[in-house]
């Protein structure tokens, strides 16, 4: 019988290990790319900063942007891309949302769903520094580098 008084631990969707290989991939394929320097964030499936880096030469709000496109597509279950489109269809909800949310969901290309093969979400990763389009390359990069699969929100 197990013993009851130790403590459980509680993994809320991805693992450390799982997380730091995201944030080496991602930041290689933007170096690859040559693109201007990155701020990647990974969150577990919690909403919670697993990992973070910022390159050298990335600016000022770069992590807070970065988070804020990991922890939008938490928020709806919906990677940058789908948020994207919403806000420009139904700006009045992704206001409130954005209200909801402290102001920490940036619905914009570059947030993406870390999933595992069945389809659940264990995390997610917004990039920030170059353009969007690209943020979201490296975000792809670092979440099958990791073996899981990258929901963009994108459709098919």
């Amino acid at each position: 019988m197990p013993d009851q008084t130790a403590p459980r631990s509680a993994v809320n969707g991805l693992t450390l290990a799982q997380a730091n290989a995201i944030l080496e991939a991602a930041l290689a394929k933007g170096r690859a790319l040559n693109l201007l320097p990155l701020t990647v964030a990974v969150l577990d499936a919690g909403g919670q900063l697993k990992a973070l880096q910022r390159e050298d030469g990335s600016s000022l709000l770069r992590p807070e942007i970065a988070i804020g496109k990991a922890y939008g597509a938490l928020a709806l279950g919906l990677g940058g891309r789908e948020l994207a489109r919403r806000a420009q269809a139904m700006a009045g909800f992704m206001n409130a949302l954005s209200d909801l949310a402290g102001g920490r969901a940036v619905p914009v290309p570059g947030g993406v769903l870390a999933c595992d093969a069945a389809g659940v979400i264990l995390g997610a990763v917004g990039i920030s520094g170059d353009v969007s389009a690209q943020d979201e390359v490296c975000a792809i990069a670092g979440i099958e580098a990791a073996g899981l699969r990258a929901e963009t929100g994108d459709p098919g």
